[in-house]
């Protein structure tokens, strides 16, 4: 699945996305005005976009905080009304410390608050949550690309999280739709004949995290598209990256 050569687009042109807008028919456009969309090509999208169009945008002042909210609120000096949605929005709070709230929230995933953020919003006050199930969100906007313009292109929906070991964030990827999420290496022998045991890359994370070179955080650009990697074909889930519970030493 190795590729001589890649590139990663930005897809610029796209507009303010708001609540109701169609992703897919947005990015069919700007792509038609600029690189097109090709055989092959694998479209990454930001999360933010997806949950405007979703509708998952709260204004905190139309949040009421339960006592559980403002007893946790005091203890991390958050806003009792983002802390409450974050309880909303999580099966458990994994571990809490002064400010640090990592929740895994009902998708699986284990992250600060819930996934809730505030940048690129809107007015303040206003927040973001992840989509309901970023997986059917890729799935539908895979079908749209595909009805518009004829061609099967991947999608990947790409959060950016923070990570156990490693100081700073990366991209990675909670929606996938139209390929699979790794590439299984696990019985294959390198070059000097030793047989891999646990090579299994994550490639969906790899493409959401180079796709986020070309969009930065204060860029704009919320799609890029990725040319020329062989990507595995099948249908995969962003829900399969999840490790299970039983064999994750660090929940």
């Amino acid at each position: 699945m190795t590729a001589p050569e890649l590139r990663i687009i930005a897809l610029e042109g796209m507009p303010e996305v708001r609540s109701g807008d169609d992703v897919a028919a947005l990015i069919v456009e700007a792509a038609r005005r600029g690189p097109g969309i090709e055989d092959g090509d694998i479209i990454v999208v930001t999360q933010k976009i997806v949950s405007k169009a979703e509708g998952r945008v709260i204004v905190l002042a139309d949040v009421k905080p339960t006592a559980d909210a403002e007893r946790l609120a005091a203890e991390t000096e958050k806003d009792p009304r983002l802390v409450e949605l974050i309880l909303r929005e999580s099966t458990r709070i994994v571990r809490q410390a002064g400010p640090v709230l990592i929740t895994e929230t009902k998708h699986g995933w284990v992250c600060a608050n819930a996934g809730i953020d505030s940048s690129n919003v809107g007015p303040e006050g206003t927040v973001c949550l992840l989509p309901v199930d970023s997986d059917r969100s890729a799935r539908q906007i895979r079908d749209a690309i595909r009805d518009a313009t004829g061609v099967e292109t991947p999608v990947i929906i790409s959060d950016t999280f923070g990570r156990p070991w490693r100081e700073g964030h990366t991209n990675v990827a909670i929606g996938v739709a139209g390929m699979k999420p790794f590439v299984d290496y696990v019985g294959q022998t390198d070059s000097f004949g030793y047989e891999l045991k646990v090579s299994t890359l994550v490639v969906a994370d790899e493409l959401a995290a180079a796709a986020e070179l070309v969009q930065g955080k204060l860029d704009a650009v919320p799609v890029a598209i990725v040319r020329g990697y062989d990507y595995p074909r099948g249908e995969g889930s962003a829900k399969e990256i999840v490790r299970e519970a039983e064999k994750d030493l660090f929940r």
